[in-house]
């Protein structure tokens, strides 16, 4: 199994002259250090308008200095907004394969629509065909970044011409595929594209497990049509994390930035009016949280087994075990927690620290305990279990890659035509 981190790049009110410029300073130290510290991957969001919850705007500028900052971690783009009124498929490609190369091939694209009004209503994407435009743009994204000249498209959503999209990926054919996965039925869509899972809800490990046992049956069964030119067959599922060998300490550092992540994530997508700029959502979650299930002190148990068990904005209480506490406690507790989803099938968990308030240098200090202390047994067993699924599957990939159609070929008479004046 391996481990990312995971960036909203959250800022709660009030905001003070300068907060923004830190945020991000911080973020990309955190970044270089997980680099050193062999953290697999680092995964940016793409949101619009979402005060609070999350400043992360322009993802691939994010990236792009991250990959100077960085020899080995992966930049995974978690994810980009693909429906047209957000970006043209063709920028998106064209950005994509620039930091690509950039990063000497460490990209993963991840890809989505979002679901908050904030952002749909902001660009004018339609909620009833948000998903239709996904699905016409990243097949037509995959044969942009491999055919050479793309032969055109002419989809329900995107009509364009042949064109060479340059410059073309550093890997081959193209950067592993994802997609945002919030429900079982979008997991399962992902398996029959051909497509990595990024899961964004907290769920059970138990839950999880059936969650993995269907999407890799449907990456094996005749339902699995690849979007892209190579099937990305990997799911991975999101954690808050804060790592500290005395409980109380942890629970202290991260649990509050744990909780504001859901209730700042419901108040978009879920229960929240907003008024731009106006609206102070961390003085609502301070006043509201425990009526949302974010209740401090039942979160602040010690010595209990972490479970997350939460499928949903809000948190539910179970056995005595908090959802949303999730990776926060110490080495051993992680440790424990970690071995079940391993078991349960999960490739990578994704760890959220940069959430609420907390606080750079405790972000710094998780990471390294965790590096040092849960980490190597993890990352011994991981690659002769990916050897393992990689052979287990390969007759699945070659079977599932032979149903989608190749690269196209334009007419070798085909012109762009001048402009009318130059006629």
């Amino acid at each position: 199994m391996k481990f990312g981190i995971f960036y909203e790049h959250q800022l709660p009110r009030p905001w003070d002259d300068g907060e923004e410029h830190q945020l991000f300073k911080d973020a990309l130290d955190q970044v270089e250090l997980a680099d050193k510290l062999g953290f697999d991957r680092v995964w940016e969001v793409e949101h619009h308008f979402l005060e609070e919850y999350s400043h992360s705007s322009a993802p691939e500028v994010f990236l792009a200095a991250a990959s100077q900052r960085t020899t080995r971690i992966r930049l995974g783009h978690g994810i980009v907004l693909l429906p047209g009124e957000y970006n043209h498929t063709a920028r998106v490609v064209e950005r994509i394969n620039t930091l690509d190369l950039l990063s000497d091939g460490r990209v993963d694209f991840g890809s989505g629509e979002s679901s908050s009004n904030a952002e749909l209503e902001g660009f004018g994407t339609d909620r009833e065909t948000k998903r239709d435009q996904w699905l016409d743009h990243i097949e037509a994204a995959a044969r942009m970044m491999v055919e050479e000249p793309f032969a055109g498209w002419d989809g329900p959503w995107l009509k364009m011409p042949p064109r060479n999209i340059v410059p073309k990926p550093h890997q081959k054919p193209h950067p592993p595929l994802w997609v945002a996965c919030s429900q079982r039925e979008t997991i399962k869509l992902a398996a029959q594209k051909g497509i990595g899972a990024l899961t964004f809800a907290f769920v059970e490990a138990e839950e999880v497990r059936h969650w993995v046992a269907e999407y890799y049956a449907t990456i094996a069964s005749e339902e699995c049509v690849p979007a892209g030119f190579a099937v990305n067959a990997n799911i991975s599922s999101v954690l808050p994390m804060m790592c500290h060998e005395d409980e109380a300490t942890a629970i202290d550092r991260g649990i509050d930035g744990a909780h504001f992540f859901g209730y700042s994530l419901g108040h978009f997508y879920g229960f929240g009016q907003h008024r731009p700029g106006v609206t102070d959502i961390w003085a609502e979650f301070e006043e509201n949280r425990s009526a949302f299930g974010f209740d401090r002190e039942t979160a602040a148990q010690t010595d209990v087994e972490l479970r997350a068990r939460l499928a949903g904005s809000a948190a539910s209480i179970g056995d005595g075990l908090l959802s949303l506490r999730g990776a926060i406690g110490t080495p051993e507790q992680l440790r424990n927690l970690l071995r079940q989803y391993e078991a349960a099938g999960i490739d990578e968990v994704i760890f959220v620290s940069q959430a609420g308030r907390n606080r750079h240098e405790h972000i710094c200090e998780s990471m390294e305990l965790f590096a040092a202390e849960v980490m190597p047994e993890f990352a011994e067993r991981d690659p002769d279990l990916a050897r393992s699924k990689e052979e287990r599957l390969a007759p699945a990939f070659e079977a599932a890659l032979a149903r989608r159609d190749g690269p196209r070929t334009v007419d070798p008479d085909y012109l762009i035509p001048p402009p009318a004046a130059a006629l």
